[in-house]
């Protein structure tokens, strides 16, 4: 099984699987292994796995939104599945999803992946930050995009044994502060599946998803973005290697190291329970992209997916394996969360506990199962954070579903547009998201003239194309 992230060597994952092997090898012949694909350089690691026709792959984790699955699909990357096949192999996922939720992963009379339509999540993406850290320098709250500076000067000038936001520069992409600031003052959000390369470079206005637009090339805004970060550059808001830097900061955050941390808010509730117990009073708190302005989506239903790799040799078995792993409460619990009275225990009231002396950062799983969890068997944990409910029920309040949840982009006509794109993309938008430009109104005005030159006029009226059939096929 092909799995997104660092492989873990503390010996617990390894030994969860040969657990869940004694079970599965009897009853249905196979064995489970696992291979990841490490954060370093990902995006391009994960497609060539998926290139390399290699047979020892078998179970794909995929997503539509971040995952390439898509754009995978039609380079011939996974096996098509059909309704007879997932019927007679993985009759209990078949039984549980409905038709609706597998025509979103259908295509061209196939079915290309099994969605995680069962499991509750935001993945949302945002910036964390030390409520203490900022109460003590005189800031109440985060609330707006230049509200992190002055939270990022507090941390520079009472901490200096923190960065303000210490982070690995492979880890900006659509996630970063670019689109942070394009979501605080525009209501767009990014159209997925029409990345150049590892770049969502394209949008649609929320009141008009239809239409095409780009802030990267239209209006003032990605001009506003380069000089801000060119400052926070300079402010040393960051480490001045960053563009180099590999390092795992999240463990930087947790240690007192880093005042910031950036991901979505799935990761952010469970981080705030460990943050509560590694940093005593930090209670950190998340403002997400889009927050002046309501511009939240629910996550897709393939936002987790699994497929099948279009050369495994193991069709079959793999879809009954998977039909384990998401459907049967003892191997998912194993996969999902070990060994238990080793890697957790089950109290009196049937909640969770880790035991004594255990540590997320040196003991935890990372078996990473991002394609099939299920609801109805996870735990519940006695160190949940208590604000966990109110803080979904106040994003389910204003977010707004994906419309475009069954576009997928046929890039076949500009594919050599969109290659271009991409590394024009690669060239500039790692250094002006870091303010590491000598002049961040040329470096914008090179950008625009390079994507022009690429073909990026080609490429959007390509997809406007698209997206206008779409609509009036609606």
């Amino acid at each position: 099984m092909l799995l997104l992230g660092n492989k873990p060597t503390n010996g617990r994952a390894d030994a969860a699987i040969a657990e869940i092997n004694k079970i599965v090898g009897p009853r249905i012949g196979v064995e489970l292994r696992t291979q990841y694909i490490e954060w370093a350089d990902w995006q391009n690691q994960y497609q060539l796995a998926l290139a390399s026709g290699d047979p020892n792959i078998d179970l794909v984790v995929t997503a539509t939104d971040w995952l390439y699955a898509w754009e995978l699909t039609r380079k011939g990357g996974f096996y098509p599945l059909t309704p007879e096949l997932l019927q007679t192999n993985a009759p209990q996922t078949w039984a549980a999803i409905p038709q609706s939720h597998w025509d979103l992963c259908s295509e061209n009379g196939k079915i290309w992946f099994i969605p995680e339509d069962q499991y509750s999540q935001y993945t949302n993406h945002g910036m964390y930050w030390r409520k203490d850290w900022a109460a003590a320098g005189g800031l109440s709250s985060v609330e707006k995009f230049e509200d992190l500076e002055t939270y990022w000067d507090i941390v520079k000038k009472n901490h200096p044994q923190a960065y303000p936001w210490d982070i690995n520069g492979a880890e900006y992409l659509d996630f970063g502060l670019i689109g942070a600031y394009f979501m605080a003052k525009r209501p767009i959000q990014t159209i997925i599946g029409a990345n150049a390369g590892n770049f969502g470079i394209f949008q649609y206005n929320t009141n008009d998803p239809y239409t095409v637009v780009s802030l990267y090339m239209e209006g003032n805004e990605f001009l506003e973005a380069a000089r801000i970060l060119d400052r926070f550059a300079k402010k040393g808001f960051w480490r001045e290697d960053v563009l180099n830097y590999r390092g795992e900061t999240r463990n930087l955050f947790l240690a007192g190291l880093s005042g910031s941390d950036q991901h979505h808010t799935q990761t952010y509730i469970g981080l705030r329970e460990q943050m509560d117990r590694e940093q005593p009073g930090s209670e950190i708190q998340m403002y997400w992209w889009g927050k002046e302005l309501n511009n939240v989506n629910k996550d897709l239903l393939t936002h987790g997916a699994m497929a099948i790799n279009a050369a495994s040799r193991n069709v079959a078995k793999a879809l009954q394996l998977y039909d384990l792993l998401r459907n049967d409460k003892q191997i998912y619990l194993l996969y999902n969360y070990g060994i238990e009275g080793k890697d957790y225990l089950v109290k009196a009231d049937g909640s969770f506990s880790r035991p004594d002396g255990w540590n997320s950062s040196t003991d935890a799983l990372d078996t990473n199962f991002w394609a099939g969890r299920m609801d109805k068997f996870e735990p519940m944990w006695d160190t949940w954070w208590s604000g966990r409910t109110t803080f979904v029920e106040n994003l389910n309040t204003f977010a707004k579903e994906y419309p475009l949840g069954k576009f997928a982009f046929d890039p076949s006509k500009v594919s050599a547009e969109i290659s271009a794109i991409g590394e024009v993309c690669i060239t500039y938008i790692p250094s002006i998201h870091f303010g590491k430009t000598s002049d961040p109104d040329k470096a914008v005005a090179d950008f625009r003239a390079a994507l022009q030159r690429a073909g990026y006029d080609k490429v959007k009226a390509e997809l406007q194309t698209q997206l206008t059939a779409l609509k009036n096929a609606r």
